[in-house]
């Protein structure tokens, strides 16, 4: 699966909520393991519902498939405080391109998500381990599933005014 362009060039990465953060780490660590086992690593997507991470896979004929059915998927889940859509990829760095587990995610109500990833190299000799960096990596700004979505207690807040 390919991954998003991110047109402007990054600086530093952001504050991302911490919520929001250990769902995307928790999304990639899920990767990470089933591209370490030698498992296909099938498009998904990680849903945090109070304590509980829900996990759907999103298999499909092409890239347009996997990230609609992701949306679908995370775009009216009220109740629920951050989403992560999680896939194989890669991006375009200052040495070339690199394999990359990206996964991208956002809050309810906010405009804009984030993406981050582990970089990974394949080996050349099949039998060899597959090297995956440990830690995360921000690629850009990327699409927010839930932008349409009330956070969790909007209503509370309404009723009270």
């Amino acid at each position: 699966m390919a991954d998003r362009e991110v047109e402007k060039a990054i600086d530093e990465a952001p504050e991302i909520n911490k919520i929001l953060e250990a769902v995307l780490i928790a999304a990639l660590n899920e990767a990470k393991k089933k591209l370490v086992s030698g498992a296909e690593v099938v498009p998904f997507t990680a849903l945090a519902v109070k304590e509980n991470l829900f996990i759907e896979t999103h298999p499909g004929e092409d890239v347009d498939e996997c990230f609609a059915a992701a949306e679908r998927t995370v775009s009216h889940a009220s109740g629920a405080e951050a989403y992560a859509f999680c896939y194989d990829g890669y991006v375009d760095t200052d040495a070339g391109t690199r394999d990359v587990l990206i996964a991208e995610g956002g809050m309810p109500g906010e405009l804009e998500g984030y993406a981050v990833g582990y970089l990974y190299d394949l080996p050349e000799n099949e039998e060899d381990p597959i090297e995956v960096d440990d830690e995360p990596v921000y690629i850009g700004p990327a699409p927010n599933f839930m932008m349409l979505v009330k956070p969790a207690g909007a209503d509370e807040d309404e009723s009270e005014e």
